[in-house]
């Protein structure tokens, strides 16, 4: 069921009104219906996906149980690493299985061996990455003593596949979410309007750019060697934004409907293209992910702490693994590790904290050198994005070249001035946006009322004109 479809309109409705006035205000009722609503959510993608779901739910809340109830630290060590252990089995089998066959069958093959391996033809589950990420995080933290066990098996399970997280995010903690889950929730119309703010971005995010930057960014990438230099640059400049709206839309859809039931997930996107160096654009970029990384590996691994060379090792393994995460292919991987040379530069000289405001804060405009800082940020984010959107290294390789040729200064093959002229009015609203919780929350209220209804309202006649064929979000894949 995608965010931007008919079902999902007539769904969210019909549980928000049994949610707020059959339930009564009975948290447990509440509670069994947000839990029963989530599995007809994700059944609806393939009801066999319910079943390894389930599974990972009653591992991690039984292993939980038995790590907290442990007499030693080799029972607890014993739990915790076989939840570890079968949670990222399954990510294994069913999202790197075949990669590893591919990888080493190519590997034997430059020996002059032509070995026949056996593969996989299974489906990815949907939103598998995010859920083990939930279940893991639990696990995690009642082994380091940070949260008590949950033994209410109804709030565990919400926990894990409440719907509006379950396919894409953002990966909760059991430290911020369950806490909601188990108090009383009462209905708070400012808070359900701001959801409906947010709601209606995302769906203009996803909807009017994504989808808009998606056609040309797929026309021209899927035909590369048919365009000019700067033709190429359009195609990675349209996958730059098409990835932001796509996945920061679902983001804004997700927190917008959470907060229609009086529950808060986590921030997962702080308007990253307008960092002004690498890392803080990961302060901003997929927050809920990059600060798990740095949790539960980075700083196990030691962090920021010891020797340069530690903390070079520790950021390349976090990239690496933050790469493969999401997908089995070696473009991802490169992905992973060219950011990773990219955030060198601030862990050599220390600067790695030194962005911690908002761009041009208190100023309407940016000074020169912030303006510089995030052209050069923005830049090489655009040439990592090719990696990501390639099929192959090859292809990346072959794209980039192209974008660098001479013919980057001819005439772009392409230029569809309508979609450009919104990615301006984007970025526009995105920068008056930038030091609010989200873009359009606060849009405009300093505005007679006349004029924040007509921009809603233009919002709306814009999400139906431009509303097709229903697209998937990008990150479901992951």
């Amino acid at each position: 069921m995608l965010f931007n479809s008919l079902s999902f309109a007539i769904f969210l409705p019909v549980v928000f009104l049994l949610y707020w006035f059959a339930t009564k205000g009975n948290l447990k009722l509440q509670n069994k219906l947000l839990l029963v609503s989530s599995y007809f959510f994700y059944g609806c993608w393939d009801y066999r996906f319910l079943f390894l779901l389930i599974f990972s739910t009653l591992l991690d809340y039984y292993s939980g149980i038995k790590i907290s109830e442990a007499s030693s630290k080799k029972v607890r060590l014993f739990w915790l690493w076989l939840s570890i252990s079968i949670n990222l089995g399954f990510l294994a089998v069913f999202k790197y299985f075949n990669f590893f066959v591919a990888s080493f069958a190519d590997g034997i093959s430059l020996l002059g061996f032509k070995p026949s391996f056996l593969t996989l033809n299974v489906l990815l589950p949907v939103g598998i990455s995010f859920y083990t990420f939930h279940g893991l995080s639990y696990i995690i933290d009642i082994y380091k003593n940070r949260i008590k066990e949950e033994r209410n098996f109804i709030d565990y399970s919400l926990f894990v596949s409440f719907f509006p997280l379950l396919v894409a995010g953002p990966i909760e903690r059991a430290t911020h979410l369950l806490p909601q889950i188990k108090r009383e929730r009462n209905f708070d119309v400012s808070k359900a309007v701001d959801g409906l703010r947010q709601i209606l971005w995302g769906l203009f995010k996803k909807i009017v750019i994504a989808d808009g930057c998606a056609e040309y960014a797929n026309m021209i990438f899927n035909n590369s060697s048919e365009y000019n230099g700067s033709t190429l640059i359009l195609g990675a400049l349209f996958f730059t934004f098409q990835i932001y709206c796509d996945f920061s839309g679902y983001s804004d859809i997700a927190l917008g409907t959470a907060r229609l039931f009086g529950i808060d997930l986590l921030k997962n996107f702080a308007f990253p293209y307008f960092s002004r160096d690498i890392a803080e654009f990961w302060r901003r970029w997929h927050i809920s992910l990059s600060s798990w990384f740095r949790d539960y590996l980075y700083i196990p691994l030691g962090g920021s702490q010891g020797s340069i060379w530690k903390k070079v090792r520790n950021t390349f393994i976090i990239f690496l693994v933050s790469g493969f995460w999401h997908g089995a292919n070696w473009t991802f991987i490169v992905w992973g590790l060219l950011n990773a040379l990219y955030i060198m530069p601030s862990i050599f000289f220390e600067t790695n904290r030194r962005n911690l405001d908002v761009v041009a804060q208190g100023r309407i405009f940016p000074n020169l050198r912030e303006i510089i800082a995030m052209g050069v940020t923005f830049g090489l984010t655009v040439i990592a994005w090719v990696f990501f959107r390639a099929k192959d290294l090859h292809h990346a390789f072959e794209y980039l070249g192209g974008m660098f040729s001479t013919s980057a200064f001819s005439k772009p093959q392409i230029f569809p001035r309508s979609i450009i002229l919104l990615i301006g009015v984007f970025i526009l609203i995105e920068w008056r946006g930038r030091m609010q919780e989200y873009a359009i929350a606060n849009f405009g209220f300093n505005f007679p009322k006349p004029v924040r209804w007509a921009f809603y309202y233009t919002l709306v006649l814009a999400i139906v004109w431009f509303a097709g064929e229903k697209q998937q979000f990008i990150y479901f894949q992951f």
